[in-house]
């Protein structure tokens, strides 16, 4: 166990001792960044760091530290980037945002995929990563992306897509990118030695744990839902309060929690459907610019805990954020651009209709599981006084509420018009009891906090 007074150890891959925090990494200076970049072969022999001109830590997400560099180099190169982003995986300050230490393992594989020539997708241009499994200690060092800078678009927060410009175009690329992912890794072409890192079950990629809840504790939660459905209707959709959707609601959710194993072992073992993808590609995780074509493009960034998924878990990730319009209008469009992406890219042929009801499986077993008790959290939050809708600013500027609140009403819409529990009906799941909760590491992997990262 790395102790908080011990700053550095040595990763697993290059076995050169790596800082473990920003105060570590500023104390090694360009010596170890020197070193880090000669290792990786990010830097040739004859070349060193040669100055730190901007060090500055980065606040915001849920593990780990972050810092912002700009370095100088004796000699400029082609692959040099001055500006850099560092991700730490531990916070050993913080013991809550250190348990996510695990997530950078398989981010830092996912690392050196990246630098493999051809690789289908743009990604932020890696200078050096490394990982110490019994520790948990970690640190990625790549590009820093400059948005609003050289043709880059601006950079858009999760959850406020009623302010973002164009936003069909937005999601065709993020789908588009993950298609292409998907797709590659499925043809083959990718090399063995380095995807064999991902396996199907993921079980490895598990972001946190829940208990199973209850019967009663579920039925306490549908009621708060459709009570503050009622007296809030500003913060969900209008059919959410109904006696008829509550009713729905009361039937289905017990059986989906029921039977989330047989969902798992459905939506893991549908192969075709299963590639190496990013569970998380929200709107926050994207840089777009348009190419010479007009097109937009995207890459993507944050890959922890990246794994083999469903490409309904992926499909999810993407778009849970969106606005519900999105979902509404334009799903059908997204998924078959998404199946046309993976076959263009190798991948096999997908069935819309299959990833449609995929996508729809995972989000009401993800939804089951952590967004039922948004109503609890927003009233914790603001007591008597909570706002009318969500472009308030105590909820549009605060993360932490705007982004369950929106995955909520999503998940709620997509009760309301596709019926989960019809889907059930569908998979002609037998009323056997839940068996046990590890035994399908896909899902288990899908099952955690889903506005972690």
């Amino acid at each position: 166990m790395l102790k908080e007074t011990d700053r550095w150890i040595a990763g697993d891959q290059y076995g050169l001792a790596m800082p473990a925090d920003p105060a570590a990494l500023r104390d090694g200076g360009p010596q170890f960044l020197t070193d880090a970049f000669r290792v990786a072969g990010t830097l040739t022999a004859d070349n060193v760091v040669t100055g730190i001109t901007e060090f500055r830590e980065v606040a915001g997400g849920s593990t780990g530290r972050k810092v912002a560099l700009t370095v100088e180099y004796d000699k400029a190169a082609v692959g040099l980037h001055t500006d850099l982003f560092v991700k730490f995986s531990r916070d050993l300050d913080n013991p809550i945002r250190d348990r996510g230490k695990t997530q950078m393992e398989p981010e830092v594989r996912f690392a050196s995929l990246s630098r493999v020539p051809g690789f289908p997708i743009a990604v932020p241009h890696v200078q050096f990563g490394d990982y110490h499994r019994r520790s948990g200690t970690g640190i990625l060092i790549t590009e820093r992306i400059r948005h609003g800078e050289k043709g880059i678009e601006r950079q858009f927060h999760k959850c406020l897509d009623y302010e973002l410009p164009e936003p069909l175009d937005h999601y065709r690329a993020l789908l588009t990118a993950l298609a292409r992912l998907a797709g590659t890794h499925r043809s083959g072409r990718l090399p063995a030695g380095l995807t064999s890192h991902f396996p199907p079950d993921a079980e490895a990629a598990t972001v946190a744990d829940r208990a199973p809840l209850s019967p009663e504790k579920l039925g306490r939660r549908l009621t708060q839902l459709a009570e503050f459905a009622t007296a809030h209707p500003g913060l969900l959709p209008g059919h959410v309060g109904s006696p008829e959707f509550v009713a729905r609601l009361r039937e289905d959710v017990p059986r989906i929690a029921h039977h989330e194993d047989t969902v798992a072992r459905q939506l893991a073992t549908d192969s075709d459907y299963v590639a190496l993808c990013h569970w998380n590609a929200n709107i926050d995780n994207a840089w777009f610019w348009r190419g010479a074509d007009d097109v937009l493009h995207c890459g993507l960034m944050d890959w922890g805990c990246v794994s083999q998924m469903n490409l309904g878990m992926a499909i999810w990730g993407a778009m849970s954020g969106a606005e519900t319009e999105m979902w509404n209008r334009h799903l059908d469009e997204l998924l078959h651009l998404f199946v046309a992406e993976v076959r263009r890219c190798g991948g096999p042929e997908l069935d819309p209709d299959r990833l449609r009801r995929h996508t729809l499986l995972y989000a009401t077993v993800m939804g089951v599981a952590w967004l039922l008790d948004v109503p609890a959290l927003i009233r914790k939050r603001f007591g008597a006084d909570i706002p009318a809708n969500r472009t308030d600013p105590r909820i549009k500027d605060d993360e932490s509420v705007r982004a369950p609140l929106q995955m909520l009403s999503n998940l709620l819409n997509l009760w309301e018009r596709h019926r989960p529990g019809d889907l059930l009906d569908d998979l002609a799941v037998a009323d056997t009891p839940r068996t046990a909760r590890n035994q399908v590491g896909l899902l288990e992997h899908s099952i955690c906090d889903p506005f972690c990262l």
